[in-house]
């Protein structure tokens, strides 16, 4: 079974380690949001696309779903020595990633080849793919001015009101092969627990990606972010109701309304199944909280179990 995931940040991530488990070596494509990505001291950081490797690498900080685990901050410190303003905590073997990262596209290669060399390094199986080779970059709107997203929520911490969201170069960028050949060759394609504003929306604003999603007959199933109207993490929540939407399971499963056919919510949400079924979803209620492991894998079964079923109803084949 193949199957392809559109994922961003730590909840994405946490998904997709389930997901690779539960799946036979190079099973899984995960299809990663790239609009956060950003310079700093001339090195080229993807966030999201770190987040995604190093969580299926094994080798990701547990306490906080992004950097590595056991991680020294020697070179930083040096950099604050200098007089450097140091709030983007870049550990010393991350910064090696950056470094060869910003090399290898300074040498010509795209962010889909070397993404592929440095995952293949740290001994992933599976397939980590930036959403498109060419630069997007969201910012956002807010009462303090408008505002790169990393500033936004790294440097000043997600205090801002999100008023709007403009993802600049986005009618520049476009799916590559690579991505086409994932959702194509899927036999179901998982919307994993990221942010719909800022992690799936810049991957489904991509020219040409939701004419792919509408073209694959693969069972598309959306994992809700918010429980019991809350994220577990970050700011989605108060992101959704500051652009007018509902902070709900039903109001992600509204955004995603048309492009996918089933949403997978917590318990705590049972009381909105209704609602989303009448989008015309299916819905499966179950322990959305991904704690451990075990809670990956537990989750990434129930989804492709819950997958394979609406494939059966509907008759579709992947």
């Amino acid at each position: 079974m193949r199957v392809a995931a559109l994922a961003g940040g730590v909840g994405g991530a946490k998904l997709a380690s389930g997901l690779e488990a539960a799946l036979p070596d190079g099973g899984l494509s995960v299809i990663v949001n790239t609009a956060d990505d950003f310079e700093l001291w001339g090195l080229h950081i993807s966030p999201d696309l770190d987040t995604v490797m190093y969580t299926l690498a094994g080798i990701a900080n547990p306490e906080t779903g992004w950097g590595i685990k056991d991680e020294t901050f020697d070179s930083l410190g040096m950099l604050g020595e200098y007089g450097e303003d140091t709030w983007f905590l870049l550990g010393d073997r991350d910064i090696a990633t950056h470094v060869l990262r910003t090399e290898r596209l300074k040498k010509g290669e795209s962010l889909t080849a070397v993404t592929g060399g440095l995952s293949k390094a740290l001994g992933i199986p599976s397939r980590v793919l930036p959403m498109s080779d060419e630069r997007v970059s969201t910012m956002l709107d807010t009462p303090y001015g408008r505002l790169e997203f990393q500033e936004y929520f790294v440097r000043r911490g997600q205090r801002d009101e999100v008023l709007g969201v403009e993802l600049r170069g986005i009618e520049n960028s476009r799916p590559t092969g690579e991505v086409l050949e994932a959702l194509s060759g899927a036999a179901a394609i998982v919307f994993c627990p990221s942010n719909p504003v800022v992690s799936i929306g810049p991957i489904l604003a991509v020219p040409g990606m939701r004419d792919a999603l509408a073209d694959s007959s693969a069972p598309k199933v959306a994992v809700s972010p918010i429980i019991g109207g809350k994220a577990l993490k970050g700011p989605a929540d108060r992101m959704l109701s500051s652009l007018g939407h509902e902070s709900a399971a039903a109001g992600v499963a509204r955004m995603y309304a048309g492009l996918v056919d089933g949403m997978v919510i917590d318990r705590a949400d049972e009381g909105e199944r209704a609602g989303i079924e009448a989008l015309g979803m299916r819905v499966l209620v179950t322990d959305a909280v991904m704690r451990d492991e075990a809670d990956r894998a537990r989750l990434a079964y129930e989804v492709l179990g819950f997958a394979e079923e609406i494939s059966g109803s509907s008759g579709r084949s992947g």
